[in-house]
């Protein structure tokens, strides 16, 4: 996996020095000898991933990261600290600035690789969910959300896995008050737990018997309820070549034994942060996605995704049967909002779009094609068998008066033109044949329904 990164050291040998281990392993590599040089060219020059010094002149490395992590052109950029402080209260002073890790000089090569793998891995997953959420924003649709350095914490589910009774009690006391935790000493129990429970992180130790630690993260990462959910592994002083392994099949982060209760809790913070950020850009997605395709006053679908999935049935459709298609317009509709308002004549709208999905079949699809008109796809049905639906339609509308709350009851008719597939038809055609005899049952007196044979 290639990548850009960003190294940034007041010392230019230093800078040669990582420079010249990252560009053997294929990595591009960019530079800044001080921190506003590193914040422009984080902007300017887009890594995918920044090597901090933490005592620089000026502006130190934790300015430099809060700076970073409150841009939100550059909060999603992983960022490792490289300091040659060993106090666990700068390493909590790092993360709670947004760093995702730590390296201590000298820099082990082995763990350093390993680090920038596992967070490059991270970044990659983030940039397909945040290129969606750029194209969907670039549409007018929504707004994509950013990290954030504040969350609620004490609503954070966390999930402790240790078999040593001990040390289940020194972890469930280190943050007592600080998450919501439960804790097993079963490894299955908790990829069983997980399947079913989202939690915000996994914290498992290394030492695990029933499966080993490492093997319980690699189940995490290759089951699909699991494969997201950030994994904090405890190790021990001489677990380094265990600790490659976990950062190369999926772990997230981890804690060193003894554990500095401040380190283990911001260090949860982290993952907590990232697994937060992570789920509002799934959720935007799925939101902007629904947003793009529906009608917001009714829910239904909108015309563009209408002609989209009508152009498919017709491309795909092997039934002799065909589709039949069925454009609704309420009658008079014009006089509902000059009489009653525009808000009586959306709750009309909302109304008839809730009455024709209750009177439609599963395999059907209704959309609001605009203003005052519906369209009813139905797959695999004739002209005849339409019939059934579209006077099920007609009389679910205007057979029982709505509810409007400005305006109190009012009953509303509608005209219904409907046609059924050639094989030669294409969404155009078939929508313009049933469109003609809408026409037709408009001036044919309307509160009527006109079959045009295919």
């Amino acid at each position: 996996m290639t990548a850009r990164i960003l190294v940034v050291d007041d010392i230019r040998t230093n800078i040669k020095v990582l420079e010249a281990k990252l560009t053997s392993e294929y990595y591009e590599v960019i530079s800044a000898s001080n921190g506003p040089e590193a914040l422009e060219a984080a902007v300017i020059q887009k890594p995918d991933l920044i090597l901090l010094d933490v005592m620089m002149p000026g502006m130190d490395g934790f300015e430099v990261c809060r700076r970073l992590k409150a841009n939100p052109d550059t909060a999603h950029v992983p960022v490792i600290m490289v300091t040659a402080l060993g106090d666990p209260e700068d390493r909590v002073q790092g993360l709670s600035a947004g760093a995702d890790d730590f390296l201590t000089k000298p820099v082990d090569d082995t763990a350093m690789f390993a680090r920038v793998r596992s967070l490059l891995r991270v970044k990659l997953m983030l940039d397909e969910l945040r290129m969606r959420e750029r194209t969907s924003a670039s549409l007018g649709v929504i707004s994509p959300p950013v990290p954030s350095l504040h969350e609620d914490y004490a609503a954070a589910q966390i999930l402790l896995v240790e078999d040593n009774p001990r040390d289940q009690v020194r972890l469930q006391r280190m943050i007592e008050g600080q998450f919501r935790t439960e804790m097993t000493a079963d490894g299955m129990d908790a990829l069983n737990r997980a399947r079913q429970t989202e939690y915000d992180s996994v914290v498992v130790s290394l030492s695990l018997q029933n499966p080993d630690g490492l093997r319980l993260c690699s189940q995490f990462r290759t089951t699909e309820e699991t494969r997201n959910v950030p994994i904090l592994l405890l190790v021990g002083p001489d677990d380094q070549k265990q600790l490659v392994k976990g950062l190369e099949i999926g772990v997230t982060d981890y804690v060193v034994r003894p554990i500095d209760r401040n380190e283990f809790i911001a260090r949860l913070r982290a993952q907590v942060r990232r697994k937060r950020y992570q789920d509002r850009l799934r959720l935007h997605y799925q939101q902007s996605m629904e947003m793009a395709v529906t009608d917001p006053l009714t829910g239904l679908y909108n015309r563009r995704y209408m002609a989209s999935h009508l152009a498919t049935l017709l491309a795909q459709s092997a039934s002799q049967h065909g589709t039949s298609v069925a454009i609704i317009d309420l009658d008079h509709f014009k006089q509902v909002n000059d009489t009653h308002g525009h808000p009586a004549g959306d709750d009309v709208l909302r109304e008839v779009g809730n009455r024709i999905v209750r009177n439609i079949r599963g395999i059907d699809m209704a959309c609001r094609y605009g203003g005052e008109e519906f369209v009813v796809l139905m797959p695999d049905t004739n002209l005849e068998a339409s019939e059934v639906v579209a006077n099920r339609l007609l009389n679910a509308i205007g057979g029982k008066p709505m509810q409007t709350r400005s305006a109190g009851e009012m009953t509303v008719t509608c005209s219904i033109g409907c046609t059924a597939s050639l094989e030669t038809d294409t969404a155009d055609t078939l929508l313009k044949r049933a469109d003609d005899a809408l026409y037709e049952a408009k001036h044919g007196g309307r509160n009527r329904i006109v079959y045009r044979p295919s």
